[in-house]
């Protein structure tokens, strides 16, 4: 198994930044690629972002791009999100997903793990 936890996620006003962070431990943290979905109130769970066991490959929402930037560090087993120029419609909580593949995917079934999530508000 594969836990991961969210942090970073707070109150922010439009056009503000924020970071969140994925940590992940249990077992060895390897050749998994790692994505960032979003939970919007009486919504569904959306795809924000993915990106490659290397971090060679990345891959977008076209409501975040140019916006948003996933990366990772390996070494510390940690998936980021840089989150700049928030607007209102970015408020949700946001999930960091891993998947037993090498490759990222948009499809919400194509994780196996999940953190609880962290809130992130932009107010107007």
């Amino acid at each position: 198994q594969v836990q991961l936890v969210e942090s970073g996620g707070g109150l922010v006003q439009a056009g503000g930044s924020l970071r969140l962070s994925c940590a992940a431990s249990g077992r060895t943290f390897s050749g998994q690629a790692m994505g960032w979905f979003r939970q919007a109130p009486a919504k569904e769970r959306e795809f924000v972002a993915t990106i490659s066991w290397t971090g060679r490959n990345t891959y977008y929402a076209d409501s975040v791009k140019g916006r948003f930037t996933i990366s990772r560090d390996n070494a510390k087993n940690t998936v980021y999100l840089q989150m700049n120029s928030l607007k209102p419609e970015d408020t949700a909580v946001y999930y960091c997903a891993a998947r037993d593949s090498t490759w990222g995917t948009f499809e919400l079934k194509g994780y196996d793990y999940w953190g609880q999530g962290t809130q992130v508000t932009v107010s107007s």
